[in-house]
């Protein structure tokens, strides 16, 4: 058993707490068009499947990948109902920093010409799908980048030594998952892009997000200055949160990585808490934003995979949630970039296949 599989299992596995499910989200906004009432639960459902954007990461990819895990499906308890698949299921989720539209460039500047991927997480979901683990890649991992298809035509040349958040920059969606699954060995099932005005709708239309930080924060960059205790961030504060860098620790991607992971355990926890049911209105407005923030894979491209992902995740809570972070080390060739550092990383990949 490698140190990963047993921190996944430090203690909270046994017990079930219903009402704790950690993608509740995903099936809140088929939730939203029920509660509207029959004349206006077709206009919402039409409106919240066609929020979503997809890209087809298949097709551009072909059939030189790693190889997909084994699934299996459970009964939904309808005879009529499809079965909900049970099987591991690993999830690219990224958090692009394109900023294109009004709204993403008055949340950071810039446009889509120059978008990286600031944050990256693999989601590596267990099979029978009540336990999952959140690998998060360092921005700044220094990685070979292979050659990616362009939507143009052609494709880019195979970089060595490249930063792994330039994948999304010169091939977008199709590459940045082809350089993870070189990176990693693990077949990437599934990608679900978050931007950056989406992350604030959602967590303003959820009232918030409460989060704890156990030391002062002062970065100009993020314009983000909280001091150390617990705090109620609106949807902007979120979102400095999750980008700051250089007012916490020394300064590096590492630990805004930590932020990030508190960050989303957070958002899970006020997700779960919050009665979204008992107000139409609030569920519709998450439902709104959950589904015009994302950019997926053609498998989850409409309101029904969506909803039916977040049945299949039904018995998943977040205290049976782990986090880690990619084991790396300083780069040989440059001190402001990082490296994998094996074969630690290989381990962690290895346990997630």
């Amino acid at each position: 058993m490698t140190r990963h599989e047993e921190n996944r299992e430090d203690g909270t596995r046994g017990g079930r707490r219903p009402g704790r499910r950690v993608l509740k989200a995903a099936g809140l906004a088929l939730a939203a068009a029920l509660v509207l009432g029959a004349g206006a639960a077709s206009w919402a459902y039409r409106h919240l499947d066609g929020n979503i954007r997809s890209v087809d990461i298949d097709s551009a990819l072909g059939d030189n990948r790693p190889a997909r895990a084994l699934t299996t499906s459970a009964p939904t308890g309808s005879a009529s109902a499809s079965p909900l698949p049970t099987g591991a299921v690993n999830i690219l989720v990224l958090g692009s920093d394109s900023r294109s539209g009004a709204a993403n460039k008055a949340l950071g500047g810039g446009d889509s010409g120059g978008a990286r991927s600031d944050t990256a997480m693999v989601v590596h979901i267990d099979a029978g799908r009540t336990g999952a683990t959140v690998v998060s890649i360092p921005r700044d991992t220094l990685v070979t980048r292979p050659s990616c298809p362009l939507s143009s035509g052609g494709s880019t040349a195979v970089a060595y030594g490249a930063m792994f958040n330039t994948a999304y920059a010169v091939g977008g969606p199709v590459c940045a998952v082809k350089t993870v699954e070189s990176l990693t060995g693990v077949r990437m099932d599934h990608y679900i892009e978050v931007d950056f005005a989406g992350f604030a709708e959602l967590v303003d239309a959820l009232g918030g997000v409460t989060v704890t930080t156990d030391e002062d924060i002062d970065d100009d960059d993020s314009h983000l200055h909280l001091a150390a205790g617990t705090h109620h961030l609106d949807g902007e504060q979120a979102l400095a949160l999750a980008r700051t860098r250089h007012g916490i620790g020394d300064g590096s991607d590492l630990g805004r990585i930590g932020l990030q992971q508190h960050l989303v355990k957070a958002l899970l926890a006020q997700i779960s808490s919050t009665d979204l049911l008992t107000s139409p209105a609030k569920l519709y407005g998450v439902a709104d934003a959950v589904t015009g923030s994302l950019t997926t894979d053609t498998g989850l491209d409409s309101l029904g995979e969506l909803t039916r992902l977040g049945e299949s995740l039904r018995d998943l809570s977040t205290e049976h949630l782990t986090t880690v972070t990619m084991p790396v080390v300083t780069a040989p060739s440059d001190p402001n970039r990082v490296v994998a550092d094996e074969p630690e990383a290989s381990a962690l990949w290895e346990s997630l296949r």
